[in-house]
Formats: structure tokens, sequence, C-alpha cells
């Protein structure tokens, strides 16, 4: 059999990796020279603890699961099984992390409620000031400017396995076949569009009436921290984001306990990872109203800054980075992908949303059954 790939980012290597591992003849294109959107401009989470539970939550725990039998083949990838601590300052936050640790699926993730003392033992970095911690030993990590490169030159090993950087596909030309910028046409059984946030030209003409829309954040990196940070870190703001807190205390955090002004004008978490070389990767942001700026603003980081220093009970090392990036998310967040056959042996997969990082492995292995590769 052989498969078109369309896309580079992680959702779209992914399917290439399916289809190679499953014997199949894969091209896989990319616009760029390497993807640049959403797969590389992120935490680098394999995030399982916030996910709603069903779908979401199995998607997960299946893509986890394929993350760490990926990493032990390709180690470049960096996975690292390190685990996460949501610390909560007040006592209606520790009830929303109570209410978590009382759901039927909580075992699944991992989840265990942590005294301040036990959580700095658990990262003795985070030597600030909160009053308990989520633990999810279920979460991970990998490393997002470079997974997609580890796992490309994974795949030029095998013979089955092309990669045309620089090119646009500008036309579905008929069944499993689509012309680029180039010139070129790539026959297949299947093609497999993952565009990302590219919304537009192709993918509009082929889905006008697509239920995705595109999201920006805001993030940054610092230099190396000096120090391990063990686990990943967020905050009690990620319980107003995530689907697995929804219950009577979160209502009771809301209307009690409302978001810092900053806070709540960009819709922010504080999400944090350690990168390979020490640095740490902090956010985030959410806008939804295009359109976006084309700027960064500052608040965001200072509030960013604010938070961390506080838990880690001293100053952030420089930051050295400051992005924006762009993913797209399904309309209806409590669809996990958007798959949809948009011509005769075509399909287009996209709007993972924040979940892309996470789910991209079980997203791809779900498209490969489902089209029987």
């Amino acid at each position: 059999m052989r498969v078109t790939v369309v896309g580079g980012g992680v959702v779209g290597t992914m399917h290439a990796w399916q289809a190679v591992e499953r014997g199949h003849e894969v091209v896989q294109i990319e616009r760029e020279a390497e993807a640049r959107g959403a797969s590389l401009r992120n935490f680098g989470q394999v995030w399982v603890s916030g996910r709603a539970g069903g779908e979401e939550l199995e998607t997960a725990l299946r893509a986890r699961e394929l993350w760490e039998e990926i990493g032990a083949r390709v180690p470049a990838l960096g996975f690292r099984a390190n685990g996460s601590l949501t610390l909560v300052r007040t006592g209606r936050e520790l009830a929303v992390a109570e209410a978590a640790l009382a759901r039927a699926d909580a075992a699944a993730r991992g989840y265990k409620l942590l005294s301040a003392t036990e959580a700095r033992a658990v990262n003795p970095a985070l030597r600030g000031t909160y009053e308990a911690a989520l633990y999810c030993e279920r979460d991970a990590a990998v490393e997002p400017r470079t997974a997609q490169l580890a796992l490309r030159e994974a795949l030029k090993k095998s013979p089955n396995y092309t990669f045309l950087p620089g090119r646009e596909v500008r036309e579905v030309t008929g069944p499993g076949t689509v012309r680029d910028d180039h010139g070129d046409v790539h026959r297949a059984d299947a093609v497999v569009l993952c565009t990302g946030a590219w919304l537009g030209g192709l993918v509009k003409e082929l889905a006008p009436d697509l239920p995705v829309r595109r999201v920006r954040l805001q993030m940054m990196q610092t230099a190396p921290l000096g120090e391990p940070l063990p686990t990943s870190v967020a905050d009690g703001d990620s319980f107003r984001y995530y689907p697995a807190y929804r219950s009577e205390a979160l209502d009771g955090l809301e209307a009690e306990e409302p978001q810092t002004p900053t806070a709540a004008a960009h819709r922010m978490q504080l999400l944090m990872v350690q990168r390979a070389d020490g640095g740490l990767t902090i956010g985030d942001t959410h806008e939804y109203e295009h359109p976006f700026a084309f700027d960064t603003l500052e608040d965001p980081y200072d509030h960013l800054t604010e938070v961390v220093e506080g838990f880690l009970g001293r100053p952030l090392p420089k930051i050295r980075r400051r992005w924006a990036g762009v993913y797209a998310q399904c309309t209806d967040t409590t669809r996990v992908v958007h798959r949809q056959q948009v011509r005769d042996g075509v399909w287009l997969v996209t709007g993972p949303g924040g979940r892309g990082m996470t789910c991209a492995p079980a997203i791809a292995e779900t498209t490969a059954n489902e089209l029987s590769w």
C-alpha cells in the first residue's frame, strides 16, 4: 500500500510512523524545510492529568504508551516519565484537587494528593509557597523542538519512507492523488492531510465548513535553572482550563476566587517543563478571537514569572526565548480530533487543539486502524 502524508508536524509524522511500521510505502510532504508550527511551539508534555474522562483520557493513555514504546527505540525523542505536580495555594483549590482524587478514573491517571512537604520530596526545586499538590504519575514529556527531527531520522532508515520538504500540496487531482507546487503528482492508495493550523487554501477548498478554529498562545523559555526540576508543574489556574477538574468544587473556586485580571484577560494557566538543556518552558495564554495580534504582550509574562518564582522560592533564570504559536482546535472541544474523508482516497485529520503533542501517536493509530492500513 502507498500512503501520502501531507504535513511534517507531530500528527503528520506519527501517521507516517504508523504507515511505515505496518509495511507501507510512505511519502511525507512538508511545505517548510521542517515543521515550524505548534508541534515545536509547545511544552512537549504528554499530559494525561487534565483530560476529560472517556474517549479523551483513553486516547491520552494509549498515546502515552506509544510515546514510551517509540521513545525506547528513538532515545533522541527525550521521552521521560516525569509525572506532574499541580500546586495548590488555597483551600478552594485544594477542594478541587480532592474532588479530582475522588473520580472513578483517578487511579488510571495516577493521581495522589501530596502535602507541601511530600511535594518538595518529589521535586526539591519547589522550595516556595503552596499548600499541597495533586500528583499525576502518568504524565510524561518529550523534547518538542527536536522530536520530529528524531522521528524523521528513524523513519529515514526505512527504504519505504521518503521525505519531501519545501513543497506545498496545491490540488487533489484524482482518487488518492495530489499535485504539489513543483508540478509533481503523487499517487497513493491513501492521502492523509495533517496540515495543523493551516486551514486555508486547499483545506478550505476541500472542507469549506470545517468545525475547527485557530487558537493563539504565548510562551517563553529560560536559561538553565541550575538544578533539576524532576516533574512538570502546573498551578491551580489549570483546574479552570482542563475538563477533568469540573466539579462543584471548581464552581466554588471560580465564584469565590476569580483569577487575577491579567490571568483572566488572557485565559491563563501555568504549565512548566524542564528541557534537556536545563531551561524551563513556561506558559501559557489562550486567544480565540480573530484577527490575532502580531506581537507578544509583556503582562502575561510578568504574571507567569511571579507565579513561578513563588513556587520555586527563587528568581527565574534569564528569559532566552519568547514566542507565540497557533494551533487548530475542534469547535466542539469534547472531540479529540476532526477526521474527515474529503475526497475519494483523501482524509483530513486536524483540530486536536492543545492535545496534539499528547495524543498524536494514538490519533495516528486510530486513523490507520479505521483506514485498514
